[in-house]
């Protein structure tokens, strides 16, 4: 099967799209990655989806107009990651407008239709309103696919996920997708792109590598006064996103912010982030488990020093040595869980979302759908 996975996270960065061919192996499946490329989102369209996301409100049409032009960035994505081979199908996670996973509310937009008229393919969407429906919190999703692509005979570990929000999922020796421990430890970038994007003025959106927080000085009591919040307490399961973490998370703690140096602001902002994350992984994982970060922060190299220095009886490497490509990983996991909608089969991990029993998830904007299933059915029976 031949299908491309689109994804865009928290941190805005644009809409991963990744061509993947899928073989389905008894209860896993062998992945390869055929083409990868993130493609930013025009800048008024990013200004757009800015003005609309908490703690703004957007009106009603705002957000339909929203949902049909992200739909069309999502669908030129797409044309990008194509190659010569006939597309089976795509799965689009969409963007998150709205995540409230304690009241299982969650929205993501960009119309589906607009990219199968595009592509002339199926396409699987709407992911987490099923687990919602279930009494889950519609998240994490991607520990799933962790146990599917990671999971060892021969070592623990734990597949982490720093994009703008920082999840982990724990995945004993031996371990299938129900047997994991998933959750989302907080912040992961969200916080440093804010906060580096508004003493900037825009000029920076992010802090390239690190080179900022490296170059700045952790201040203590700003750093105490955010690890605080009750969200790092709770016990899971548990999700979150920018209505908790998003930019009033940075008026709220703007006394202590505000004074700092860009420098010393993305230093304490990347301790945030290492300081709620390490704890979380070394209290849930196994001893000498192997830890494989995935997302935007395996970029950062002064997060991924400092992770490792919390965590030094774990070895912190990027997925990628496994074979699992660090950049397109979620993408390649809607892919996934896009064959499983056309399986049936239930792709919600409960003790993971908190839903009442594991149910399919996904949404099917058809394109010549029997083929598709009997292609499907065909696979899986070899």
């Amino acid at each position: 099967m031949i299908a491309i996975g689109l994804m865009s996270g928290t941190s805005l960065d644009g809409v991963d799209a990744v061509l993947v061919r899928i073989r389905p192996r008894k209860r896993t499946y062998a992945v390869d990655v055929l083409n990868f490329v993130t493609v930013p989102f025009e800048e008024t369209l990013l200004q757009r989806i800015r003005a609309a996301l908490p703690p703004n409100g957007g009106t009603v049409a705002e957000v339909a107009e929203l949902h049909h032009d992200i739909g069309v960035a999502f669908a030129q994505a797409a044309r990008l990651a194509e190659s010569d081979m006939p597309i089976d199908y795509i799965a689009s996670h969409g963007q998150t407008m709205w995540h409230a996973g304690d009241r299982h509310i969650t929205l993501q937009i960009g119309d589906p239709f607009v990219i199968r008229e595009a592509a002339q393919s199926t396409v699987c969407y709407d992911f987490r309103s099923a687990d919602c429906a279930a009494g889950g919190h519609g998240a994490p999703l991607v520990p799933y696919v962790d146990a599917l692509l990671l999971a060892s005979d021969e070592e623990d570990r734990v597949a982490v996920n720093i994009g703008g929000i920082a999840n982990l999922t724990v995945i004993p020796k031996g371990a299938g997708p129900y047997d994991v421990t998933a959750f989302d430890s907080g912040p992961g970038n969200m916080l440093i792109d804010a906060f580096v994007r508004s003493r900037t003025g825009g000029e920076m959106t992010f802090d390239r590598d690190g080179r900022l927080a490296a170059a700045g000085t952790v201040h203590r009591t700003a750093l105490d006064s955010m690890l605080a919040d009750s969200y790092f307490a709770l016990e899971p399961p548990k999700s979150t996103g920018r209505e908790r973490f998003g930019a009033q998370f940075l008026a709220e703690h703007a006394a202590q912010l505000d004074a700092l140096s860009l420098e010393d602001g993305a230093a304490t902002l990347t301790a945030l982030t290492a300081h709620t994350l390490a704890p979380a992984i070394a209290a849930n994982a196994p001893a000498g488990a192997h830890v494989l970060v995935s997302g935007g922060g395996v970029h950062n190299h002064t997060l991924m020093a400092a992770l490792q220095e919390r965590l030094p009886q774990l070895r912190v490497e990027r997925s990628d040595v496994m074979d699992v490509h660090g950049d397109a990983k979620e993408a390649i996991a809607f892919a996934l869980l896009g064959y499983e909608t056309l399986r049936g089969r239930a792709a919600n991990v409960p003790r993971v979302t908190g839903a009442r029993r594991p149910v399919p998830l996904g949404s099917i904007a058809p394109y010549d759908l029997l083929s598709l299933l009997a292609k499907v059915e065909a696979e899986c029976r070899r």
